[in-house]
């Protein structure tokens, strides 16, 4: 009997990482287009948009908790059970919160230009989705019985960290506290995103590159985990410590001297963690590959960080830091994104575990990306005329990305099983 290889809506509710892989690629590709519009309105006379707040704001918040936390149920809700040993929720129990969450950050980033009521509403329905989300997570882990929890536990805390600060930045939107909203949104970013991230990757990275390359040993020592947290901890630390801007005073260089010496130092142990986790060996394997430059941007990121604090301190205040961020941003993070879901995406629908050419040409159009919007970071007259080609190298290279997914998930799978 012949296969039904129409695209339906139904098939979305096979299984959770249809479901939220699908609707993340949605948030992904509105937001890549709309910040392409907004960089296009900084440079051009021809297209003027009207903004009820800041939309530097509205991009962290929408880079920060928009489409990555409904990538993480896709993921979570799928690999989660298998952690626990437990049976898995139906995806229809999931569906609510993860459409809540896509129309809530759909209407946030049309609500900066309307209406700051209306983006404020999709704010608290984006925030009560991803509450939901944590709640079903944290359910799971409850009923598990498998002696190894660590992981899963610390995915589930990140979690709550997450909803804590995606409720500050509602709660600070309201009152008008852009200072503290923006803080808001990075400890998301170090608390929740970054955590969850280097959480999977280290159970992961090693296991998917040993069933790729049978003569690689699993190796995830536990000190390493220890150390990213740590780092993320460090940056969440820093957002408050920092919150009016760098310090003043007698112990600002002791402050800036400090955090960048703990960067440095983190930076060079992943850099050389990434070497032996089979970096080099990776690159015979073009998915395995995208997953160690991805982790590797991390070390990457974090030695930037160190750089920026230790310059710094020739001019009494950080330069570069808007690079270290978007290097863990756009470099590791996305990077580490497209890499995991493409290859979940694969062995879920039936397909080899393989980055076809097209997949390989995009990330490495994402690699451009990272580099440029690092450039633009940089104190440079060509500085601002950099985010427009990145920020529309982003859309492009994510509506392509989310274009090919978006049409796996809406298909059976091509080998005829379930799922």
């Amino acid at each position: 009997m012949a296969l039904d290889r129409q695209w339906r809506a139904s098939n979305l509710l096979l299984a959770p990482h249809r479901l939220g892989f699908f609707l993340a690629m949605v948030v992904l590709v509105a937001s890549g287009v709309w910040w392409a519009l907004v960089q296009t309105d900084r440079v051009s006379v021809t297209v003027v948009l009207p903004y009820t707040f800041s939309p530097t704001l509205a991009h962290a918040a929408v880079m920060t908790y928009g489409f990555i936390p409904l990538f993480f149920s896709g993921f979570l809700f799928t690999a989660g059970p298998k952690w626990l040993g437990v049976k898995p929720f139906t995806t229809r129990l999931l569906m609510t919160p993860a459409i809540m969450q896509t129309c809530g950050w759909l209407l946030w980033i049309t609500g900066i230009h309307l209406h700051l009521l209306s983006a404020l509403f999709g704010l608290a329905l984006a925030w009560s989705g991803l509450t939901s989300m944590t709640w079903l997570f944290w359910r799971l882990i409850w009923r598990s019985r498998e002696y190894d929890q660590l992981h899963a536990r610390i995915v589930g805390f990140a979690c709550l960290v997450g909803c804590v600060s995606l409720g500050g930045l509602l709660a600070n939107m309201v009152v008008g506290a852009t200072a503290l909203a923006l803080a808001c949104v990075l400890t998301g970013l170090w608390g929740f995103v970054v955590v969850v991230i280097v959480t999977v990757a280290h159970r992961m990275i090693p296991f998917f590159t040993s069933s790729a390359m049978p003569f690689t040993s699993v190796w995830r020592p536990f000190w390493a985990l220890g150390l990213m947290l740590g780092a993320a901890a460090l940056e969440c630390v820093s957002v408050w410590v920092e919150l009016d801007g760098p310090l003043r005073g007698p112990m600002a260089p002791v402050w800036m001297l400090a955090r960048g010496a703990c960067e440095l130092t983190a930076g060079s142990v992943l850099l050389w963690l990434a070497r032996v986790w089979g970096l080099a060996q990776s690159l015979k394997n073009r998915l395995i590959a995208m997953l160690h430059i991805g982790f590797m941007w991390l070390g990457v990121a974090l030695f930037l960080g160190g750089l920026s604090q230790l310059m710094g301190l020739l001019q009494s205040a950080p330069v570069f830091s808007l690079g270290s961020l978007h290097a863990v941003t756009i470099g590791c993070l996305s990077s580490l994104m497209l890499a995991m879901v493409t290859r979940v995406s694969c062995g879920h629908s039936g397909r080899a575990l393989v980055a076809d050419q097209l997949v390989w040409s995009l990330f490495w159009l994402l690699q451009a990306t990272a580099l440029l919007r690092i450039a633009a970071a940089a104190q440079s007259a060509l500085a601002s005329w950099l985010l427009l080609p990145s920020a529309l190298i982003w859309a492009a290279t994510m509506s392509l990305w989310g274009l090919r997914m978006g049409g796996w998930y809406g298909r059976v799978r091509a080998d005829g099983r379930q799922g």
